[in-house]
């Protein structure tokens, strides 16, 4: 039984230099390579905001894709969230060397009447105040899940408390685990999580894998994808969880063996996304091609 899955999140002038190169003012944020990466499993309600300076079309950049953009907002007079950031070595940190947030630092966009029934809903990285106005928008959703970032986890700790209590599961990764708890060890970060609200956590340890915990005290731990062809890491975190709600809207289910697919599904879709820069190399994917890896590392996990 499929259900309706929601994106919220922001729509991104990006400049990243890698040491493979450097792509200017091409397309990110948030909401974007989630919406791409679960477009390959489910139907996506889309509710961003860009300014009237955005240069890209997102109706040619999801054209032939089941994303629903009726929720973007074009907002004259704004301008569009920029991001400008380098990695270096194994790219495993992005170095944040410039952010606009413009139309990001105004009121969110209005959810549309008929996207506030949405089932399935992901709050991407931004301000907690912002996610929670969000969420209240919605009817009553069934699973939400969010993702956060350093700087929310540092300035603005109380309204991120409060939507913890109020989502299903929490998706971040390694740094972000250890700064939210205070704690090195993961798995205790992990467990200090769960007590904090999210009956699912998810903690993206970049090209080594994830691990995760539910409110039920079990473990799920998992390599990443061999990727040898890496370019630009850009996004891969908003894609793993973009192929995890696709893969679980397109299922209707949440219980652990769905989740551990979808982990799976995740990892797979993010290691198609870094091996291009910005979009390219997920938006010329297949979903065959995110199978055959699914499969690939399913056989490299198993003894």
């Amino acid at each position: 039984c499929k259900m309706s899955l929601l994106v919220t999140g922001s729509i991104g002038i990006d400049t990243v230099t890698t040491p493979m190169g450097k792509s200017e003012n091409c397309i990110g944020g948030s909401a974007v390579y989630f919406a791409m990466a679960a477009s390959f499993f489910s139907s996506v309600r889309f509710v961003g905001v860009v300014g009237s300076d955005c240069p890209f079309d997102l109706a040619k950049v999801f054209s032939g894709r089941a994303v629903d953009l009726s929720g973007l907002e074009v907002r004259t007079g704004s301008k569009t969230f920029r991001w400008k950031g380098s990695y270096q070595g194994d790219m495993s940190q992005a170095l944040t060397e410039g952010m606009q947030l413009n139309v990001l630092a105004e009121k969110p966009p209005i959810v549309p009447e008929h996207f506030r029934d949405s089932e399935f809903v992901f709050l991407a990285n931004t301000h907690p105040a912002l996610q929670l106005q969000l969420l209240e928008q919605l009817k009553a959703p069934k699973f939400v899940v969010a993702d956060t970032m350093n700087c929310w986890i540092d300035s603005h700790g109380d309204e991120l408390a409060k939507l913890l209590k109020k989502i299903d599961a929490l998706i971040l990764n390694d740094g972000e685990a250890k700064r939210l708890t205070k704690q090195d060890n993961l798995p205790i970060a992990a467990q200090e999580i769960i007590k904090m609200g999210p009956k699912i956590v998810i903690i993206k340890k970049g090209a080594n894998g994830s691990i995760s915990l539910d409110k039920d005290g079990k473990w799920f731990m998992l390599g990443g994808y061999p990727s040898v062809n890496l370019k630009d890491p850009t996004g891969a975190g908003d894609s793993f969880a973009g192929a995890f709600m696709g893969y679980l809207a397109s299922e209707g289910r949440t219980d652990s063996p769905f989740i551990r697919r979808a982990v799976a599904y995740g990892t797979v879709t993010a290691s198609i996304v870094i091996e291009g820069f910005s979009l390219s190399a997920i938006a010329s994917a297949s979903r065959s091609a995110i199978d055959k890896r699914l499969n690939e590392l399913k056989d490299m996990t198993e003894f």
